[in-house]
């Protein structure tokens, strides 16, 4: 647990550095312009929530897969000889 916690602060700090908040709903708003919908309007309101819900989907799908919170199955035969029985 310890280390997912670790590893989500890592990313999230490397992925800061990339795009800001303010750079980021820019981007959405530029791409809902390009879809051919105006600001101040629910169309454009709900092409940005869409973009966001997909943002948070991906984000979940991505850290869906830890392989540090599976259990680890250790299988270890027990050969028993014949004449060796209790």
């Amino acid at each position: 647990m310890k280390i997912r916690t670790v590893s989500l602060l890592f990313m999230a700090t490397l992925l800061a550095g990339c795009v800001s908040a303010e750079e980021q709903r820019a981007l959405d708003e530029e791409k809902c312009r390009s879809y051919g919908f105006t600001k101040r309007n629910d169309a454009f309101a709900e092409c940005m929530q869409r973009i966001d819900l997909d943002r948070r989907a991906e984000w979940r799908q991505r850290n869906d897969f830890d392989g540090w919170d599976r259990p680890i199955v250790v299988y270890h035969p027990v050969i028993v000889a014949p004449g060796d029985e209790p």
